[in-house]
């Protein structure tokens, strides 16, 4: 696979053109902004969401997402998950029988509670479906620092393609076959690392902060088991991994979310400020009713909710955790 389309120029999917170009590969890189097409083309940079990083010269890029696809070999999908589905819909008569589409998104479909593959599944039927996920900061991988990850394929014989064909000395994806729970680690540690931002927000401590991360950390694998995933994907990179990174770091956005919150400002104020995507505000609530649908308890993700919604402060939220029954562990 020499020839690969990423569909997205934000942070992620800039630097994972790089990594690909820097590897050989022609790339095709798709952006919504005509400005950051031409950056991209011009200057080699993408001064708007990855600029200190100057870019392979085997990156076309362009705004003609059907153009984009033209001769692709792969695709990776890397659009917000809330406007995945838009994007399917319209590349569904120009995408081939069998083309692979990598999601490289994370998060769940505030509207209807769908995973991304699902969306990917009933949109765009004639796609092979994997899922790339797991701890990574874009400017680092870009950058050719130590990055490790997962790829998630039904299909053992074009995961392992896949793997090859985006693999480098630096950027290292190990494969599984549980495509369901390496995107639930990806999306609902999103919800995690808001929480995590709040206790460093307000000053709750260093115990409560890694207790919360276990916790949550139970709480997304009950759900995916619940769903058809497998408990022990959580104790890899796009489960414990993804969730330490993002849930300790103010390079994260969810985690600055938090951070805000817990120090007493509003969820629109703190939104109204960023370019970028939290994608845990929106999937929040699709996973409480999703769990809901499930049977499955998560009174972290449902307390979070109710702060970011205004229906209960961080101090009352903190107290009804803390007074739950005790129980086993396990």
């Amino acid at each position: 696979m020499d020839r690969i389309a990423v569909l997205g120029a934000g942070a992620w999917g800039t630097a994972l053109a790089h990594i690909a170009a820097e590897n050989g590969k022609r790339v095709t890189l798709w952006a919504r902004e005509p400005e950051v097409a031409a950056d991209i083309n011009e200057k080699r940079r993408n001064t708007l969401f990855l600029p200190d990083v100057e870019l392979n010269g085997n990156i076309a890029a362009t705004n003609d997402q059907a153009a984009a696809l033209a001769d692709a070999q792969t695709v990776l999908l890397v659009i917000p998950a809330q406007h995945l589905r838009a994007s399917c819909q319209a590349l569904r008569s120009v995408w081939k029988q069998g083309l692979p589409a990598v999601v490289c998104a994370k998060g769940i479909e505030e509207k209807t509670g769908s995973l991304l593959s699902e969306i990917l599944a009933h949109e765009l039927p004639q796609a092979q479906i994997a899922v790339l996920s797991g701890p990574t900061f874009a400017e680092e991988a870009a950058l050719g620092k130590p990055t490790a990850l997962t790829l998630a394929c039904a299909d053992e014989t074009l995961g392992k393609e896949l793997v090859e064909t985006l693999g480098t000395k630096t950027f290292r994806p190990y494969y599984s076959a549980d495509v369901i729970g390496v995107q639930i680690g990806g999306a609902v540690k999103n919800v995690m690392a808001i929480a995590a931002g709040i206790v460093a927000g307000r000053r709750l401590g260093d115990n409560a902060r890694a207790a919360l991360i276990t916790r949550g950390l139970a709480e997304i694998a009950r759900f995916a088991v619940a769903l058809g995933g497998q408990a022990q994907t959580f104790m890899g990179l796009s489960g414990l991994g993804d969730l330490v990174l993002t849930a300790n770091s103010t390079q994260s956005r969810n985690f600055t979310v938090g951070l805000e919150l817990g120090k007493g400002r509003s969820l629109p104020d703190i939104l109204g400020e960023k370019r970028t995507v939290a994608e845990g505000v929106f999937t929040a609530r699709a996973v409480l009713e999703r769990a809901a649908a499930a049977g499955v308890e998560m009174p972290i993700c449902e307390g979070l909710s109710r702060i970011m919604n205004g229906q209960s402060s961080v101090d009352d939220i903190v107290a009804s955790l803390f007074t739950r029954p005790f129980k086993s562990e396990n």
